[in-house]
């Protein structure tokens, strides 16, 4: 196919133009100049008609729209690439392919992974912040910005959309990005499978699926069965989950999305590592298999549980005119038993019971102003999130009875959000595509104190009587904006621009002291960025795809760690912070039935001013935000033969040194590691069997696989991952 070609068909089939094969394959030192001139004219050989096209998005502006026409990053992680040969326990094991996205494996289920985008939540110690989450349009982040992916299974996933940049900000009070998991479609004859899988740390994953379309109804139903032993001392853990995915039409005209979940988990908390202390081995830690003394005497762990129900009603009203009404509710408790350096009672139970519910209600207009096409939509958004909250002494892990006498705290929260939302785009020529948006959000959080007894308030050894009830809000007005300019069929360059902010979670304000316990602390302010990006998104023939984007963020009022004290962490505001960076990932089919991946990422996040702590912990200009990775890298080579329905991929990941909190006085090393996978498929009657297998870190490396940022008090910064692991697996389908 000559270019001649490939143009005239791009412009009469946009969205299923196809490519050829790449040049720059043939000579490794290829530079990203000559990887976008050769969109200008470049054809190669045959790829045995595999083709990479660009996939088809819906997050970044609610309506499904080729993501190569599209004035910002957003990148989406294919179902093959989440469910082949994976755990599917955490995102982590998914998301590290996408550039700007740091998808951290904590190699331990009591937390969840440590996600960040361009910097953006590296900080978080509980959950997900700094980035929206979503699962077929309905939230899994709660108002005050907290999200807790752990409350979907993954093999229920189909694709996972990651928006980062300037854009995000038509999602509320979020800097960095927006995660946005979409269920799999369900098969068109119904069928039933089980998987059952085994691996290293005597790990087991049962899971029984029952998928189909009958009578009109789109069912996907799924049960799932986890357990481990961990690979480091007090690390087992154990997980149920169970999903349900109901669509049905409603008349002609709409149809509607019911989505519920629900999972029930045990987890070991094994906690960081300290550096060790032998001189000339910097690089080595102590005891990396095994657990802090003190966290296994008090058995630090929790327990938490979650249900959810949503529905996505979506209904066209007239061919130009479409309405989108979501609706979701829940409840979730948490209970984390924490050791107490230096106490009598050695630990504590913090506990949280959590309801949470919400809505929103869209409108879509598509038309054309002077001849030239434009969609419009417009919404509102209300969320609001409610927890008792109990903090309580216990005995060596061993709760005490809740009176009044042993609470720490005993608190109700809240957090409430009411958002309105304006977003459109217009083909503003044949090659210039302009979009814009306006998002008005304001945060509720408020902390009234249920434990106030005037008599023993104002002495310090029981100064917990004191009311501590407080309320703060904070409301913004967000602005994004970015252009598309198709220089070329196969070469589009883009420019945007977003104003974002962050508010504190309940968890941020929930400590004035972290060291007494006392709070909340109302006097945090929200963050605020400047966010700039620019980019270029080229195919090099039918088989090739190149997205490149530069970015520069500059943020005030910074929200960082104060103080970190028996799992309790106190927050402050910093100064000015800046991200500059860059992403370029690769995509390419090869002859033979080969495929190559590659995604880079380059990222300087740093602290523009020097400021100090109150503990005379003294910040450097310049120096890095804490668990951000100036480099990182993730490539993969795979190999499928058709005839056999096997397949085979080797992946590699790198990841440079990062720091582990702000003074930048230590750091967890660089490492690099390389992992392997295959599968292999036979079609007999009615039944399709599907053998697997997955060996991590085939080399044996040791590595820290994760940091937790900013614990000077304990010093336990690093977070180890295994060496060399595995996983087998075999799954039946029985189709009806």
């Amino acid at each position: 196919m000559n270019f001649i070609t490939a143009t005239l068909l791009r412009s009469r089939y946009p969205d299923a133009f196809l490519f050829s094969d790449p040049l720059f394959m043939k000579n490794n030192k290829t530079t990203l100049a000559v990887l976008i001139a050769g969109c200008f004219g470049a054809a190669g050989a045959n790829a045995e008609e595999t083709k990479v096209l660009s996939p088809v998005v819906v997050t970044a502006t609610r309506v499904e729209q080729d993501s190569f026409d599209l004035p910002m990053s957003i990148d989406k992680v294919e179902k093959k690439d989440i469910q082949d040969a994976q755990l599917r326990m955490t995102l982590s094991e998914s998301l590290s392919r996408i550039p700007g996205i740091t998808a951290q494996n904590r190699n331990q289920m009591a937390q969840d992974p440590q996600i960040s985008t361009r910097g953006f939540g590296a900080r978080s110690a509980f959950g997900v912040r700094g980035i929206r989450l979503f699962v077929d349009g309905i939230p899994l982040s709660m108002p005050d910005g907290i999200g807790n992916p752990g409350s979907i299974d993954l093999s229920t996933i189909g694709g996972i959309e990651v928006m980062r940049g300037p854009f995000s900000t038509m999602y509320g009070n979020s800097s960095g990005g927006v995660i946005q998991l979409l269920s799999a479609e369900a098969p068109k004859t119904p069928e039933v499978s089980a998987d059952v899988m085994f691996g290293s740390f005597n790990t087991r994953r049962d899971s029984l699926q029952a998928a189909g379309i009958r009578n009109g109804l789109d069912y996907s139903l799924t049960y799932t069965d986890f357990s481990s032993d961990g690979f480091r001392e007090q690390s087992a853990s154990s997980k149920q989950s169970a999903t349900a995915r109901l669509k049905t039409q409603v008349g002609n005209d709409a149809r509607l999305t019911t989505l519920i979940s629900w999972f029930d988990q045990n987890a070991q908390d094994p906690g960081g590592l300290v550096r060790n202390a032998v001189a000339g081995d910097p690089s080595a830690f102590a005891n990396p298999t095994g657990a802090a003394a003190n966290f296994k005497l008090v058995n630090t762990r929790v327990a938490r549980d979650n249900t959810q129900i949503g529905i996505n009603y979506e209904k066209s009203i007239d061919q130009n005119n479409s309405l989108n009404l979501i609706a979701y509710g829940g409840k979730r408790n948490n209970n984390q038993v924490l050791y107490v350096a230096n106490a009598p009672a050695n630990s504590r139970s913090s506990q949280i019971a959590r309801d949470f519910y919400g809505t929103e209600l869209r409108l879509t207009n598509r038309g054309q102003f002077m001849s030239k096409p434009y969609t419009i939509t417009g919404g509102i958004a209300f969320g609001e999130m409610k927890d008792s909250r109990y903090d309580i002494n216990a005995d060596n892990g061993v709760t005490r009875p809740a009176i009044d006498a042993n609470f720490n705290r005993n608190e109700a929260q809240s957090a409430r959000n009411f958002d309105q939302y304006l977003q459109g785009s217009l083909a503003a020529s044949e090659r210039l595509d302009v979009h814009a948006g306006l998002r008005r959000t304001k945060i509720d959080l408020s902390v009234t104190d249920r434990q106030v007894d005037p008599v023993r308030c104002g002495v310090a050894a029981t100064r917990r009587y004191c009311d501590t009830s407080g309320s703060v809000n904070y409301e913004r007005t967000t602005p994004a904006v970015g252009a598309v300019y198709k220089l070329t069929p196969t070469l589009n360059l883009y420019a945007n621009f977003g104003r974002a902010f962050e508010t504190p979670t309940l968890v941020e304000i929930s400590f004035l002291d972290a060291s007494a316990g006392t709070g909340p602390n109302l006097n945090l302010k929200p963050s605020t960025s400047d966010n700039f990006e620019v980019g270029a998104k080229a195919f090099i023939g039918e088989a090739t795809r190149v997205n490149l984007a530069a970015f520069n963020i500059r943020t005030d009022n910074e929200i960082i760690t104060n103080q970190t004290v028996s799992g309790r962490s106190s927050f402050q505001n910093g100064k000015t912070t800046k991200r500059t960076g860059a992403e370029l990932s690769v995509e390419s089919a090869l002859p033979n039935n080969f495929s190559l991946y590659g995604a880079y990422t380059l990222l300087n996040a740093q602290f523009d001013e020097a400021f100090s702590y109150p503990t005379n912990n003294n910040v450097a200009k310049n120096n890095y935000i804490p668990g951000t990775y100036r480099a990182q890298f993730f490539g993969e080579l795979a190999w499928s033969h058709q005839p056999t329905n096997f397949r085979a991929a080797i992946e590699g990941r790198y990841n440079s040194k990062v720091f582990v909190n702000d003074t930048n006085t230590d750091a967890a090393p660089s490492y690099t590691i390389f992992n392997i996978r295959a599968s292999l498929q036979q079609q007999v009657g009615n039944w399709r069997i599907t053998e697997y297998a997955r060996i991590e870190n085939i080399f044996d490396k040791q590595y820290i696989g994760s940091v937790r940022v900013n614990d000077y008090t304990n010093q336990r910064y690093f977070e180890p991952a295994p060496g060399r692991n595995y996983i087998v697996g075999i799954k039946a389908n029985y189709a009806f």
